[in-house]
């Protein structure tokens, strides 16, 4: 497989790194370093889409990069709970502290306000690293662009989800909607056509 599509070795390296990061680290210190955490588990994935489609310019890498931080993200907000019953706090430390929301709110159902609030702030970090990746979907053709735009859409519905449920991760999961998923396909492979990425 490697040298059939002529992968590089490196994202898959970042990949085992990850792995290793969560057995080392329990907590994230920052948004930065979350970001860092997300440079090892998602954003290797989109570098290994885009070299499969042979579309892996640099420009390309860092807008796919966006778009994969950004999902991970959204991930860690769905699975808040989950995550702090197996000892992982991905939500950053000092974010936890300037909304006052302590480790063990993290599994008290239905979730406290401060948690509500601290988990619509990345939302929105989130939903803006989205839109920041969203160019990538002009810059690529076919089933390439079909891809990344049902990823992105994906995320953006998700994110809906958060939102429909005031932000309460804790009390049952939000599910993104399948016509969600579809209206902000369709939003953003309109985007890509009038940036110039033809039909």
């Amino acid at each position: 497989m490697l040298a059939a599509c002529r992968l590089p070795r490196e994202p898959f390296a970042k990949l085992i790194e990850a792995n290793r990061w969560d057995q080392r680290i329990a907590r994230v210190a920052s948004f930065p370093e979350l970001l860092d955490y997300c440079a090892l588990s998602a954003n290797p994935v989109g570098e290994l889409v885009l070299h499969v489609f042979e579309s892996a310019s640099p420009e390309n890498l860092e807008l796919s990069n966006a778009i994969c931080s950004a999902l991970q993200i959204v991930e860690h907000l769905q699975d808040v709970a989950e995550d702090q019953a197996r000892g992982r706090i991905y939500l950053p430390a000092e974010d936890m502290d300037r909304f006052g929301c302590a480790p063990g709110d993290l599994a008290l159902c239905p979730a406290r306000p401060a948690l509500r609030q601290l988990v619509a702030f990345e939302a929105a970090r989130a939903r803006e690293l989205l839109r920041e990746g969203e160019p990538l979907v002009a810059a690529l053709g076919g089933s390439a662009r079909l891809a990344v735009a049902g990823f992105a859409a994906g995320g953006h519905a998700a994110l809906d989800a958060l939102e429909r449920a005031n932000f309460d991760v804790i009390s049952a999961p939000c599910r993104p909607r399948r016509s969600g998923v579809w209206a902000h396909a369709v939003r953003i492979w309109l985007c890509a056509r009038r940036r110039g990425g033809g039909s």
